[in-house]
């Protein structure tokens, strides 16, 4: 089974630039945009690793981390926070949740594909 990535993130730029990025790196990239119907998403079948935005319409990626640590099947998938909010205390937030890495957007494309590569050898 190839890599797969969940990016769940509602810009439509950052959908596409991301998911180009990685699957010219041989993931596959699924993408869901709904912070409500996030876990649902998750849920269909769990990622090597998920990106997850902060600011989602529905529900925070905050939520959305706070249940992925909470279900048994999820708690130690690697998740990067993807933000356009930097400030030290939404990376405090982020980490005390549980978030394996924080980025703040803008973001190279070089940063990206790194930290991918560093969350999936970190996960097997």
């Amino acid at each position: 089974m190839g890599r797969r990535v969940l990016l769940i993130e509602d810009e439509p730029n950052i959908i596409e630039a991301i998911s180009y990025l990685l699957s010219r790196d041989g993931w596959t990239v699924h993408t869901h945009s709904n912070g409500e119907t996030a876990m649902d998403k998750v849920r269909q079948g769990v990622p090597e690793l998920i990106i997850l935005d902060v600011m989602l319409p529905g529900r925070s990626g905050y939520d959305i981390l706070r249940d992925l640590r909470a279900d048994p099947e999820t708690a130690e998938v690697p998740v990067m926070m993807l933000t356009a909010r930097g400030q030290a205390r939404d990376r405090e937030m982020a980490t005390s949740l549980g978030a394996t890495q924080f980025m703040t957007k803008p973001f190279s494309n070089a940063e990206v594909l790194d930290s991918v590569r560093a969350l999936a050898t970190q996960a097997t």
